[in-house]
């Protein structure tokens, strides 16, 4: 068993599904700022947030002639707004409507000289209700809060070293808002086939064929944290692959491998075991999807990277 429980702690989704739900709607706020003023990117690149030592970062969003950041802090409890020209205004991060936040949010922002009007209506989730309508989500524990941000840098700091075995084209690691996960891309080189159905989203963000892994706090039926990865288009087989470790499995509801975050925390080297369910899914997708791996992956890849230096 691990015994830095500390550095892995146990989140499950009940014990902060309320502050969960509130926080992806905060997130969701700032993350269309930054959506509505950022140029856009291939694969929704523009919009993530990014790990700090403190919290989740929207990186430098540019303004008319000045930029702005915006960081959720996870110590201090905050939501910090930076200027280039030093201006900084604090929003206090406790239980409070997520109508009462995103009204607050856009007074800073005007006060600060920045005025920007966003789509109210948040998106990845079921039954979705307008920012300036929200009265229903207004919970916030910052313990929780706190917590599932330091397994988020665990996690940041793993998937990082994994994806530098690739060379491939790879997407940054990044914290998406919309779905409320941590994730990285590798990609084949080919471009995939789509439904014509298939939404502006999913259009951009599935252009090319991929293998996808990262970290989710859970949701419906998945009732705590898990680690995940998938195909797009997904290999004929895929689902039927026996992935390492043993615990890991394939859910036919999200359509992914899943390694349960509990089964990790409590392991005897939680990088480890992570690192071979992370290499092990990827393998499945690209062996199966036929890509040429010679050329995408640096020498030595399926060792630990640490070991090697230039």
């Amino acid at each position: 068993m691990n015994r830095d429980a500390e550095a892995w702690p146990a989140l499950p989704l009940e014990a902060w599904r309320d502050t969960r739900d509130t926080l992806h709607m905060w997130t969701q706020i700032v993350g269309k700022i930054r959506l509505e003023l950022t140029p856009r990117l291939n694969h929704w690149w523009e919009v993530p947030f990014y790990l700090t030592s403190r919290g989740l970062t929207t990186t430098p969003i540019p303004f008319h002639d000045r930029t702005f950041d915006a960081t959720f802090d996870f110590i201090d409890h905050l939501l910090i707004f930076q200027t280039s020209d030093g201006r900084t205004e604090m929003i206090r991060l406790r239980p409070r409507s997520v109508a009462d936040f995103y009204q607050e949010v856009l007074a800073t922002l005007h006060g600060l000289g920045i005025d920007v009007k966003i789509w109210t209506k948040p998106q990845e989730v079921p039954d979705p209700i307008d920012f300036e309508k929200d009265h229903q989500h207004a919970s916030y524990d910052p313990v929780a809060a706190h917590r599932f941000w330091r397994i988020l840098l665990r996690v940041d700091t793993i998937v990082k070293e994994f994806r530098a075995r690739f060379i491939g084209k790879a997407s940054p690691v990044h914290f998406f808002w919309g779905s409320f996960d941590l994730a990285v891309t590798r990609f084949s080189g080919r471009t995939a086939t789509l439904s014509p159905e298939a939404d502006l989203i999913t259009r951009e963000a599935y252009s090319h064929e991929v293998s996808s892994c990262g970290f989710w706090p859970g949701s419906g039926s998945l009732t705590g944290p898990a680690f995940f990865s998938y195909a797009f288009p997904e290999p004929p087989g895929f689902k039927e692959t026996r992935v390492r470790p043993a615990p890991a499995f394939y859910s036919a509801e999200f359509n992914n491998f899943l390694l349960l975050y509990d089964d990790v925390r409590l392991a005897a080297d939680p990088r480890a075991i992570v690192l071979e369910f992370l290499q092990s899914t990827y393998q499945a997708a690209a062996d199966l999807g036929h890509w040429e791996r010679e050329k995408l992956e640096r020498s030595g890849s399926y060792g630990d990277a640490r070991n090697a230096r230039p």
